[in-house]
C-alpha cells in the first residue's frame, strides 16, 4: 500500500528538476542575451529568410489559439468526453509552437541581429511597454511552463494544478504580445 504523502525521496528529486529546470532556463536566457546584445548577425545573409519574423509571429499566435483550447478543453464541462486527454494534447501542441518559435527566434536573429522600431511619442511608449513586459515575463514563463510539463508528465497532478494557473496567464500573454510586437513593427515598415 502507498501513501498518499510524497516520500522524501521523490520530494528531493522533485526538487533536483525544478532546480535543473531553473538552471537551463537561465542558460538559455544568458545565451539570448549573448545573441542579442553581443553576437553581430552574419552579414552575408542578412537579406535571405526575411519571412523568420513573419513565421514567430505565426507561431506564437497558433501557440496562443493551442493554450485557449487547452483551457477550454480543461474548464469545459466534467462530462465532455476525453477533456483531460484533448487538453494535453492542446497543451503539447501549444509547446510545439512555443519551441519552434524560439528555434525561429535564434535563428533570425542570428541571421538579421536586433530590429529597432522607428516611432516615436506615446507609439514608442507603448511599443516599449508591450515589449519590456513580453520580455520580462517570457523569462519567467520558460522555466514556468518547463516546471508546469514536469508535473503533468511524472503524473504530479496535485502539483500541476498549483502551478499550471500561474503558467497559463504568463504564457498566453507573452505568446499574444510576440504577435502584437510582430504587428506593431510591421505597420511601422521594419
Amino acid at each position: 500500500m502507498t501513501s498518499a504523502t510524497p516520500s522524501a525521496g521523490s520530494q528531493s528529486g522533485t526538487r533536483r528538476v525544478i532546480i535543473a529546470i531553473v538552471i537551463f532556463s537561465a542558460v538559455a536566457m544568458l545565451f539570448l542575451f549573448w545573441l542579442i546584445y553581443v553576437h553581430h548577425p552574419m552579414a552575408a545573409t542578412q537579406r535571405e529568410m526575411t519571412y523568420l519574423p513573419t513565421l514567430d509571429a505565426l507561431l506564437n499566435g497558433l501557440s496562443a489559439a493551442a493554450l485557449l483550447i487547452g483551457y477550454a478543453c480543461i474548464r469545459g464541462p466534467r462530462t465532455w468526453p476525453n477533456r483531460i486527454k484533448a487538453h494535453r494534447a492542446a497543451m503539447m501542441t501549444a509547446f510545439v509552437f512555443s519551441v519552434g518559435f524560439l528555434i525561429v527566434y535564434v535563428a533570425n536573429f542570428a541571421l538579421h541581429g536586433e530590429t529597432h522600431y522607428p516611432g516615436h511619442g506615446l507609439v514608442l511608449i507603448v511599443f516599449l511597454t508591450i515589449l519590456v513586459s513580453h520580455i520580462l515575463l517570457s523569462m519567467v514563463a520558460l522555466p514556468l511552463v518547463l516546471i508546469t510539463f514536469f508535473f503533468s508528465l511524472t503524473g504530479r497532478i496535485p502539483a500541476h494544478r498549483k502551478v499550471a494557473p500561474w503558467t497559463f496567464p504568463i504564457w498566453l500573454y507573452v505568446s499574444v504580445t510576440g504577435v502584437i510586437v510582430f504587428v506593431m513593427l510591421a505597420a511601422a515598415g521594419v
